[in-house]
């Protein structure tokens, strides 16, 4: 309908010159004040439907433009959602906001003016040349060698912009990268009174946003300077020959007015779209980036017969190697080979960077191997529906989010359809009741964006209730009770023990006191595994578990830990 709109509007435009030029030659000089009257009304008409046609155009552009914006942004949030981690690696978190925020934007003013003035801008040149050669052929070729000449600058002006823009639009991610990390870690940069370092790394980002932009927008300053200097050199081109042809008798005062009319309709064509290449030269990198997102196809792929029975929590490591990049050299995990029962108890210990996470974190299929096989209940993970995978595969991570809502709304995370009894009673099996109904509103309590009202060891709890009330084949604590003393770390392992006895529980930890009970502890070093075995067993004969063992218990070992 804009499009519809937007023809019309021209067509009216054009028409006026037309019937002024009528007024002047047969009303005006002639004196027929029946013609003045009568042209008169009529441009006032055609104005009256002119103004009706622009507003109905613009009305349908924004309507239109808007629309185009949510649909991208909803198809990209979409395909965002089917990513496997390592396809938000590709991007970085602070890029995909950048591409669903300024590079949509930017998008929808492109499309709003090309659906505007795409349509208009070619009909009117298009018109308006039509309309001079017909008042006066010779008069035309004036406009038609300055349009020439205009273009082919507009065009150099162009393509030297677009490469700048194209660099430009990169810059943002840094900025928006710089802002995240500053506000997400806001505490952490005022204990160490920070701000200026943050102050300064963020005026350096905004200062090579600042300077692409500059240098873009110098460039295309010389489009409104240009386009003056051929209109006015037009315009006295016209003056001088239209004089000449006016006194010779081949050309009317009221022909004169309109070529004038034309002429400028055109050359402002002309700069309409430069405005628009302006806009498609700015949104073609944002185009570019969006389309990336669109068209990335995540590295996970659901099977083509998907399982959804999983016969128990067991889990089998076969000869597994994993690297995060495909054309990484390193390995991650090497040559992993771990067999685990189904409702067994395995501690997962090693020093920082040996691979622990990134070996949990293949059992719920968040990445592939690249050799090797993950079985869980005999069944490869990749065989599984993920969904299914992943609601029988319960994770709690070290650093847990929880978001804005009540407590319960976090907790039914796990099941949405969990009754506000079960809830409680999960809470109580991770130790969480004991905090939760010392609040006024106890499980109605609100918890603020992130969970910045509750602790670290509250926060935990809270989380390892929410995987709880999943009930799954397989639960995984990740470091899940490193903000929880010793005793309330035993209070927790011993309700595993007694609410859940068929799950299978890994348990990642940096302390000894939260995997000794465990069935077996797997010592890790280096992405391999260094020794397996009961913790009576590793201190016997495991170099590295016996170090972290005695580093952690001798002069009274954990200061919270209850001593004998």
């Amino acid at each position: 309908m804009s499009i519809f709109f937007s023809v019309a509007l021209d067509i009216i435009i054009y028409l006026i010159p037309f019937v002024m030029a009528l007024l002047i030659d047969e009303g005006v000089e002639k004196g027929d004040m029946n013609k003045i009257m009568f042209y008169g009304i009529l441009m006032i008409v055609l104005a009256m439907i002119s103004l009706f046609a622009g507003i109905m155009a613009g009305k349908y552009a924004a309507s239109a433009s808007t629309g185009f914006a949510c649909n991208l942004r909803e198809a990209m949030y979409r395909n965002i959602q089917r990513f496997s981690f390592s396809n938000i690696d590709k991007f970085s978190t602070a890029g995909l906001v950048t591409r669903m925020t300024t590079d949509v934007t930017n998008v929808q003013n492109a499309y709003q003016m090309i659906i505007r003035i795409a349509v208009r801008a070619p009909l009117m040149l298009i018109s308006s040349m039509v309309m001079c050669f017909v008042v006066n052929a010779d008069m035309s070729f004036i406009f038609l060698g300055a349009i020439i000449f205009l273009a082919i600058i507009l065009a150099i002006i162009m393509l030297r912009a677009m490469k700048i823009f194209d660099v430009a639009f990169t810059k943002y991610d840094d900025l928006n990268a710089s802002v995240q990390e500053n506000i997400s870690g806001i505490r952490v940069v005022k204990s160490y009174v920070r701000e200026d370092y943050e102050n300064e790394k963020f005026k350096k980002a905004s200062g090579n946003l600042y300077k692409m932009f500059k240098k873009a927008e110098s460039t295309l300053a010389f489009n409104n300077p240009v386009m003056m200097l051929v209109i006015y050199a037009c315009v006295m081109a016209i003056c001088w020959f239209g004089a000449q042809f006016i006194v010779g008798g081949t050309l009317q005062v009221g022909e004169l007015t309109s070529l004038f009319s034309y002429v400028m309709g055109s050359l402002m064509s002309l700069m309409m779209l430069s405005m628009i290449f302006v806009m498609i030269t700015m949104s073609t990198a944002s185009m570019r980036r969006i389309s990336e997102v669109l068209r990335e196809e995540p590295d996970l792929a659901e099977p083509a017969a998907p399982v959804e029975i999983i016969a128990n929590g067991s889990i089998d490591f076969d000869n597994v190697h994993f690297r995060y990049h495909k054309t990484s050299e390193e390995e991650v995990l090497t040559d992993i080979n771990l067999h685990i029962k189904s409702g067994e108890t395995i501690g997962i210990i090693g020093g920082t960077g040996c691979g622990k996470t990134s070996l949990v974190n293949l059992i719920s299929r968040l990445y592939d191997v690249q050799q090797g096989s993950v079985k869980v209940g005999g069944v490869d993970v990749k065989d599984y529906d993920m969904k299914f995978l992943r609601d029988q595969v319960s994770v709690a991570l070290q650093k847990n989010v929880l978001f804005s809502g009540t407590i319960l709304d976090n907790l039914r995370w796990g099941n949405e359809n969990a009754t506000e009894e079960e809830c409680i009673e999960a809470c109580k099996w991770a130790c969480a009741d004991e905090f939760i109904e010392r609040f006024p509103d106890k499980y109605n309590t609100k918890i603020e964006r992130g969970g910045t009202n509750v602790s670290g060891g509250q926060k935990q709890r809270i989380c390892i209730a929410r995987a709880l009330l999943k009930k799954p084949a397989v639960l995984i604590l990740d470091d899940s009770t490193s903000a929880v003393d010793t005793a309330t770390d035993a209070k927790i392992r011993a309700a595993f023990a007694k609410c859940i006895p068929g799950t299978t529980k890994i348990i990642i930890a940096q302390r000894i006191s939260s995997v000794q009970d465990a069935d077996r502890i797997v010592v890790l070093d280096d992405g391999r595994i260094n020794g397996i075995g009961t913790h009576d067993e590793l201190v016997a004969n495991n170099e590295i578990y016996r170090d972290i063992y005695e580093s952690q218990t001798k002069d009274g070992g954990d200061f919270d830990r209850p001593q004998d």
